[in-house]
């Protein structure tokens, strides 16, 4: 019972609300109300406005600005892939000179020693052909003295030859030790 007194209740003070009568002093305040709800919905709209058009020129800056800094980065990165490059190149003529000049090295090593080893067969020579000298002189001052046998004149001559030959090869070594000089220089 209790429900149907409070939905009672409810319902004759929804109808009283719905035939009252309003007063002219209300209608006049709603005006104003109404109006200041209008300019204040209006001021609100101007100020969404102003916000959303600083909202887009901070937007286009903002865009501005990363591309300055994008162009920025790439003119940098130009800059870094070019020096690069160029250290590159540096480098590479760099082992290229050092390359060279090790060939460079290398051959006169080689022309020193082609030249050491003419110097020394040049001394062999000398001294073999001293060498042979002292033999053909031994030899032809034995044999004016007549005291050499057969034998032994051949022994002489054997001796003698030998030493010839061995001039004889001293002297091609010679000449492909010039040869060879001749050839690095």
């Amino acid at each position: 019972m209790k429900i149907k007194l409070v939905l009672s209740a409810l319902f004759l003070v929804g109808f009283q609300n719905f035939y009252a009568q309003e007063t002219p002093i209300q209608t006049t305040t709603t005006i104003t109300a109404v109006d200041t709800v209008l300019v204040k919905s209006v001021d609100l709209e101007k100020q969404r406005l102003e916000e959303k058009k600083q909202l887009d020129e901070q937007l286009k800056n903002d865009k501005k600005a990363l591309k300055e800094q994008e162009k920025i980065e790439k003119d940098k990165k130009r800059a870094e892939d070019k020096l690069k490059k160029e250290q590159r190149q540096v480098e590479k003529q760099q082992k290229k000179l050092d390359k060279e000049q090790k060939k460079f090295e290398k051959e006169q090593k080689k022309i020193a020693s082609a030249e050491k080893s003419l110097a020394k067969n040049q001394k062999k020579l000398e001294k073999a052909q001293k060498d042979l000298q002292k033999y053909q002189g031994k030899f032809d001052k034995d044999r004016s003295k007549g005291k050499l046998s057969p034998v032994e004149l051949e022994k002489a001559n054997l001796k003698i030859t030998k030493q010839q030959l061995k001039v004889r090869e001293i002297e091609e070594d010679i000449q492909d030790a010039q040869k060879k000089v001749s050839k690095l220089r």
